[in-house]
Formats: C-alpha cells, sequence, structure tokens
C-alpha cells in the first residue's frame, strides 16, 4: 500500500480543501456528504453514501418476520 501525505490548510472558519487526489479516490463530487471517523488520534475521511429510501421501502416488506408480539417481548429490553 502506497503511502501519501498530501497537505491543506485550514481557513480561519476551521474550512480545508479536499485535495483532488483524494476527490478522486473517494469519488466525491460536489453536494456530496463526508464522515470523520475518528479512533484515538487518528482521523479517516469517509464519503456518505446517500440514502436510498426506495431500496429501503423494497427491503422492509422482506423483514416481515420479526413482527409479532412474541418478537416484540423478546426483544423488549434491548
Amino acid at each position: 500500500m502506497k503511502h501519501v501525505l498530501l497537505v491543506s490548510s485550514l481557513t480561519s472558519k476551521g474550512q480545508a480543501t479536499i485535495p483532488a487526489e483524494v476527490r478522486r479516490k473517494l469519488h466525491l463530487v460536489p453536494n456530496d456528504k463526508v464522515g470523520f471517523d475518528i479512533s484515538d488520534d487518528k482521523v479517516v475521511l469517509v464519503r456518505i453514501r446517500p440514502f436510498d429510501s426506495e431500496y429501503h421501502k423494497a427491503l422492509s416488506s422482506t423483514l416481515s418476520e420479526w413482527e409479532s408480539p412474541n418478537d416484540d417481548e423478546a426483544y423488549d429490553d434491548l
């Protein structure tokens, strides 16, 4: 794995430009959302994929096996 360090300056408003190489690697385009995965002293920039409501609506119809009073009682304390 090739290690590359890219640098961007922070503005007075706390903004930084994401370098072109990073945007290409993550397939980022204007208006995409990014997230910051924080762990100890490391932060990883990740692309946030848009929520696909149609997919989730179609998927929800396959989850009916979890819709019984027994399931509600069994998992109520989780």
